[in-house]
């Protein structure tokens, strides 16, 4: 049976909770060329033709300003077992960095290494959601590799059964 809740910060994080979803790194650059970055599960597909994507930004993160400042992003979609790599990137600061296996993508992002997808994307548009930014981004390169995604569901990492299961 499903439980009614009124609608407060506790049940719409509960509901959302409900939803799967796969796990990215978002990357940019700082005014000075620094990087930024960040873990993100707002992300998707809005058109084939020309080729967007959208990403949600939290209107007080260092990325969102970055981006503000750069309008170049890249997308990392992380695979199975790229756990770790999520959680530090959910952590705020720079020196997280330091730790991760990125690689340098043809517009200068961040794109950690071994994800099933790094993308990147220049920002054809910004809208202000609530406390965060939509960023609708162009890609203006990507590259794929097989593999099984990172997902997220109520509240921690999951994998995917395999068909047998």
């Amino acid at each position: 049976m499903t439980e009614q809740l009124p609608v407060d910060a506790t049940s719409f994080r509960q509901a959302l909770a409900q939803f799967a979803s796969g796990i990215t790194v978002v990357t940019t650059r700082d005014a000075a060329g620094q990087p930024l970055g960040l873990t993100v599960s707002a992300f998707c597909s809005v058109s084939l033709e020309p080729p967007l994507v959208l990403i949600s930004l939290d209107q007080r993160s260092e990325a969102n300003a970055g981006l503000r400042a750069c309008g170049v992003f890249g997308l990392s979609i992380l695979a199975e077992g790229q756990d770790a790599v999520s959680r530090l990137c959910a952590r705020p600061g720079p020196s997280k960095f330091a730790d991760l296996p990125m690689r340098t993508g043809e517009r200068g992002m961040c794109l950690v290494e071994d994800a099933l997808a790094q993308i990147e994307c220049e920002v054809r548009a910004a809208h202000p959601a609530g406390d965060h930014v939509l960023y609708v981004g162009e890609i203006v390169s990507v590259a794929v590799r097989p593999g099984r995604p990172l997902l997220y569901h109520r509240g921690g990492y999951r994998r995917l059964a395999d068909d047998a299961e």
